[in-house]
């Protein structure tokens, strides 16, 4: 496994992140164990979760899992945990509880997400979504209280676009903060929106990028066709890409990844760290057959003849393949 600093923190994490959304939902308990087990012994150190996760009548068991892991196996000081904070955890329509961010709903979120983990800190707390109400006062009032208290070690965003990285580390920074060191966001393959914006943001202000589905919800892992149900079918619907043999698309992909010898799915992770702005993509992991590939994804390098056929083959403005990039040379002359 290969290591890198996160964003301009001295914090080092694996360059791959092991996310835990499915735990406690569609992976068992003990599947969770014996698929963090195994990572943590192929040197992955970095692990993705946040409180909402494992869905309605279960938030906070994926946390729970990853608490009882740590605890079992005696491994708190040797992981790097993130989880998140935005989300309503309750059912019901409570007052202060619905999605945001308050210092009212923030303190009492914390100390939940600490009690499931059974720690005494979280390493890197993120804000799962924009918040437009808050105003910036608050906002870091909030978050510096519970570094100072030692309950946070680093902040990160989480589905910010690149002006709002720029402003909220402004603040940051008038404040004598640190301000966030990474941000999530959706980025692969087939959904590059970011390089034109938030990758360049998040690079020039020290944020180091954490891509959530990189393998686009099982588009690009190399399957034929979805099964009905699945969640490889909810992207679809979501991307409007369907998998089958008249997409061209994939056909290409799959063509170019058996010329290289590699599987689609590793192709496509290790792709997403050719970017300098992406610290490590977050692979998103069901079963323990998830994991395979994952270290080969980060020693994989592509020569440039493979970076630009990959840039014909998903283009994200219809084949003008020179106007790949940053704003605003890809949309303006």
């Amino acid at each position: 496994m290969k290591y890198t600093r996160l964003g301009k923190s001295n914090l080092e994490i694996s360059k791959i992140c092991i996310g835990t959304m499915h735990f406690g939902s569609r992976t068992s308990e003990s599947e969770a164990f014996e698929i963090m087990d195994k990572a943590f012994n192929m040197g992955i150190n970095f692990f993705d979760t946040a409180n909402v996760y494992s869905g309605q009548g279960l938030r906070g068991l994926s946390e729970t899992i990853i608490g009882n892991w740590m605890t079992s196996r005696g491994v708190r000081d040797y992981v790097v945990i993130a989880t998140k904070v935005f989300g309503n955890m309750s059912d019901a329509v409570i007052p202060n509880e619905s999605p945001g961010i308050s210092a009212y709903k923030v303190r009492r979120h914390a100390n939940d997400s600490l009690r499931r983990l059974q720690t005494d800190r979280i390493d890197l707390y993120q804000v799962h979504h924009v918040d437009r109400n808050i105003t910036p006062e608050e906002f870091w009032t909030t978050f510096d209280r519970l570094i100072n208290d030692g309950k946070v070690l680093y902040l990160g965003g989480s589905n910010f676009s690149g002006w709002e990285l720029a402003t909220y580390q402004m603040h940051a920074m008038q404040r004598g903060m640190m301000g966030f060191i990474s941000e999530q966001t959706m980025y692969n393959l087939v959904c590059r929106y970011p390089e034109l914006e938030l990758m360049p943001s998040a690079q020039a202000h020290g944020i180091g990028v954490i891509p959530y589905m990189p393998l686009a919800g099982g588009i690009l892992t190399g399957k034929k066709q979805s099964d009905e149900g699945s969640r490889t079918s909810e992207v679809e619907e979501e991307y409007g890409i369907y998998l089958g043999d008249t997409n061209e698309q994939m056909n290409a992909f799959h063509d170019l990844c058996a010329e290289m010898g590699e599987p689609p799915h590793v192709v496509a992770i290790a792709w997403t760290l050719t970017n300098p702005a992406v610290s490590a993509p977050i692979v998103g992991v069901r079963t323990i057959e998830h994991l395979d590939g994952l270290e080969r994804a980060v020693e994989l390098e592509f020569d440039e003849d493979v970076l630009k056929r990959l840039d014909t083959i998903f283009a994200p403005n219809k084949g003008r393949e020179l106007r790949i990039g940053r704003a605003p040379e890809a949309y303006a002359w």
